[in-house]
């Protein structure tokens, strides 16, 4: 019996990138190291399509073409399922074509119900329509958490005995070299500031920092925001940054690589989080994290993180300036995160996702010869 082809969904490399969009490259990444170190049967025809306007990926064994009339979402719904007819389509950024092949999709989050409010109206409408017709048309969901799936489930995006849990990689964030002239170049003093994302989403619950490094025993640290959300941003929603804030702006891998190497701590508040990367990239590099104790957030971070409430400021506070001051607690944080950094490898991920389409595949073509 002929092994059914694999096609995975390349629109994302036609965008600027993103935390998703990372995943989808890892996993793809992974999954040619695998197939390329041992060929397996059911995978031995993988090919990444892209529209016309696609970035490649460096890829040894799985193939790259662009194809289709159309880009962004119309290529998605019109051009994919044609390119990708008769295969298995895998999916592993939230969306896939509502009419197509049997396909795997990935659904990260289901932050969109859960908050909608941090979403702009045509977004969110958008995929409250989409996510439970691709949760009932694939033959396999994935997401990134226990507590992700909870939240399909809850939603009813995907039945249970639907959803299978890949929980993200970490360690991309050492293949990048760390370029530590940007501490100089910002004015920081290593260890005497904290980094966060410049998000304005309301579930990122950055005001929280805000409030944090307001407090009196905080006027001499700093708190860099890294992102491309900009003080008048956050102004505009009524969000005031203390005067210790600093914004980096958008900045390289390396650079936020060693912005975390030498910082006090990552302070990630989120009200809510499907997986939480930016914490274990932080556990990486030996960089402590304080996190709320929300979402995903501790199925992630384990006992590796300082918990806070996301509406305590002066805990906030408190913890940080602890992580500032006491080199000993600072050195504690730093092992616990190394180590539980590396149970989320790239590597361990591609290849429960390889063993998720051996058996969707197989399943699909037993189907088909009955």
């Amino acid at each position: 019996m002929a092994t059914r082809p694999i096609v995975f969904n390349g629109k994302f490399l036609t965008a600027s990138p993103t935390g998703v969009h990372r995943v989808a490259g890892e996993l793809i990444v992974g999954l040619d190291k695998i197939i390329t170190k041992e060929p397996r049967e059911a995978l031995k025809s993988t090919e990444l399509i892209t529209p016309r306007n696609g970035r490649q990926l460096e890829l040894d064994t799985v193939k790259q073409s662009t194809s289709g009339l159309f880009t962004w979402q119309p290529w998605e719904q019109i051009d994919l399922p044609f390119l990708a007819r008769g295969s298995l389509l895998i999916n592993l950024c939230n969306l896939a074509p509502l009419l197509g092949p049997v396909s795997i999709t990935m659904i990260h989050d289901a932050q969109v119900f859960l908050t909608p409010e941090s979403y702009s109206p045509a977004f969110r409408h958008f995929y409250q329509f989409m996510l439970p017709r691709i949760g009932k048309s694939s033959a396999k969901i994935l997401t990134v958490s226990e507590y992700s799936k909870r939240q399909l489930v809850r939603f009813g995006i995907a039945a249970e005995d639907k959803v299978e849990v890949i929980h993200n990689g970490a360690d991309h964030v050492l293949a990048c070299k760390s370029e530590p002239n940007i501490i100089a170049e910002l004015g920081l003093e290593p260890y005497r500031y904290v980094v966060a994302l410049s998000n304005t989403q309301a579930h990122k619950n950055i005001s929280i920092l805000f409030r944090a490094f307001s407090q009196r025993s905080m006027r001499s640290a700093r708190l860099v925001l890294v992102g491309k959300a900009s003080r008048k941003e956050f102004e505009e929603i009524g969000q005031t940054p203390p005067e210790n804030t600093l914004f980096a702006g958008a900045v390289t891998d390396g650079q936020l690589r060693a912005l975390m190497e030498r910082a006090a701590a990552l302070a990630f508040p989120s009200t809510t989080e499907g997986f939480g990367l930016p914490p274990l990239e932080a556990m990486h590099v030996g960089c402590p994290v304080v996190v709320a104790p929300c979402g995903a957030l501790e199925e992630v971070c384990g006992d590796a993180a300082t918990y806070v409430s996301p509406d305590d400021d002066l805990g906030w506070a408190t913890a940080l300036l602890t992580l500032m001051e006491d080199e000993n607690g600072r050195r504690t944080a730093t092992n616990l995160g190394l180590r539980q950094g590396k149970n989320f490898t790239w590597a361990a991920s591609a290849q429960k996702l390889a063993n998720v389409i051996e058996s969707v595949s197989q399943t699909v073509d037993q189907k088909g010869a009955t």
